[in-house]
């Protein structure tokens, strides 16, 4: 089972903000497991905090921008999606500011750094939200859709179409997080130059220069027009008649515009609060539709708060019904375990095959069949037993009793022809022969039954 991540060590950054121009220190710090990502403000009253979720984003006009009443932040998606890409679950991260400074225009000196302190593995196991359904966001007039389906680990495929003859239609794929340092973290934004007047204007991007973003001249201009923008800009004067990129570092890729659309990607969707193991389809992909995009998967989370296990029946089992029987004594008609799939050291997850050969169907109802709830808390609790049994010396020498049995909830009932997945988790470690568990048990996605139960293993006479 994989752990959450923190880092080692704190860093800090400096520059200036690309939007404000304001002299910048950003400084990421580790963090508690279960603490997420939290963005605090030090130079305001009380120094607020609030938490990296896409329900905050209040702005997403060049950047993503998290806010409250108390306090906003901008230019957030580079410095997060480095934390996302390099599996870092936990970070809160200080700034003196409104604003992440703007670096090189990319996610590289946020990588270096966490390398440099490096990466601390945590207790608590990492918390992934496993896409199991196609979920798409659409903008019909802007043409931009973002399409997550199943897969086993985390990819982004990002296509963009510009009206541009530098940068008509690229993509760019991350098949797998580890190739994010080399393939996606040097990508620098970039801006059109007919678009730096508007921003201009709009009281943005008082800090962009030349070393900071791909700059793409492609619209001539009169060079006096050109002349004037290079003055508010504060950069020297350039030939209105040549076109193309015109910033002194050349290209890493030729897709580097893409793959810098792709790095904000990752930087978005950091706010969904959760690892997410699926496959990213972006097409036309921006901040107002990647803030849309996870906020519906928030949405998602929501509805499922606890997901069900993976159960794939071709695979083998980790314990069939012959070694159950060895570590339980519970036999016909009270054996309520089929088969364990996953087995951990603080967890596990077993099946139950429900028939309508069941001894208890005959009299809970004879019309209408129903799992008696009682017996649905058996069978999450002898799944229990199988993980503490598993971890003492002659298994079949002890048994398992109930102490208590807390926090019952069913949520709809079990018939036949249901499969059952029972996920049982250790609270505390076994102590004194006595251990503290919570079960789930699911029926296909859904949740039907829940319960904490405290048992006692006791060795036979």
């Amino acid at each position: 089972m994989l752990k959450q991540k923190t880092l080692k060590g704190s860093f800090s950054l400096f520059g200036k903000g690309l939007h404000t121009g304001l002299s910048l220190t950003v400084t990421f710090n580790p963090a508690p497991e279960n603490h997420g990502y939290k963005i605090q403000r030090i130079d305001l009253d009380g120094q607020p905090i609030i938490d990296a979720v896409a329900e905050k984003v209040i702005d997403t006009q060049r950047g993503t921008v998290l806010g409250n009443s108390e306090m906003r932040v901008s230019t957030v998606e580079h410095g997060l999606s480095a934390l996302y890409a390099l599996g870092i679950d936990n970070c809160l991260i200080q700034v003196n500011g409104p604003e992440f400074p703007i670096l090189d225009g990319s996610a590289i000196q946020y990588v270096e750094k966490i390398n440099q302190v490096g990466i601390e593995e945590q207790n608590a196991p990492k918390d992934y939200y496993i896409i199991r359904h196609k979920l798409e966001v659409k903008d019909e007039e802007s043409g931009s859709c973002i399409t997550i389906l199943p897969d086993e680990e985390f990819s982004i495929t990002c296509m963009c179409s510009f009206e541009s003859k530098f940068i008509n239609s690229q993509f760019a794929t991350l098949d797998n997080p580890c190739d994010y340092p080399k393939e996606v973290a040097p990508a620098r934004t970039f801006v059109f130059v007919r678009d730096i007047e508007p921003l201009l204007k709009a009281n943005l991007i008082k800090g962009g220069d030349m070393e900071n973003a791909i700059v793409i001249y492609e619209r001539q201009t009169t060079q006096e027009r050109l002349d004037q923008l290079a003055d508010l800009l504060k950069v020297p004067h350039m030939d209105a008649t040549r076109l193309g990129y015109i910033q002194p570092k050349p290209l890493v890729w030729e897709n580097e515009c893409t793959r810098h659309k792709l790095l904000d990607i990752i930087g978005d969707m950091a706010l969904i609060g959760k690892p997410i193991k699926g496959r990213i389809v972006a097409t036309r992909p921006g901040h107002t539709i990647n803030n849309k995009f996870a906020r519906l998967v928030r949405k998602e989370i929501r509805k499922h708060e606890i997901q069900a296990p993976i159960y794939d029946p071709n695979d083998a089992p980790v314990m069939d019904n012959i070694r159950i029987r060895e570590l339980l004594p519970h036999r016909y008609p009270m054996q309520l375990v089929d088969k364990v799939i996953a087995l951990g050291p603080n967890s596990i997850v077993g099946v139950k095959n429900v028939t309508s050969n069941e001894p208890f169907f005959q009299g809970h109802f004879p019309q209408e069949p129903v799992m008696p709830g009682v017996l649905m808390i058996e069978a999450m609790a002898q799944c229990g037993g199988l993980l503490v049994l598993n971890t003492v010396e002659e298994p079949e020498r002890w048994s398992t009793y109930f102490l208590k049995i807390d926090d019952v909830k069913f949520r709809q009932k079990v018939v036949p022809g249901d499969t059952l997945l029972f996920r049982v988790e250790l609270l505390h470690p076994l102590r004194h022969g006595i251990s503290s568990m919570r079960g789930y048990m699911f029926v296909g996605d859904q949740v039907v039954a829940e319960a904490t139960f405290t048992a006692q293993i006791v060795k036979n006479k």
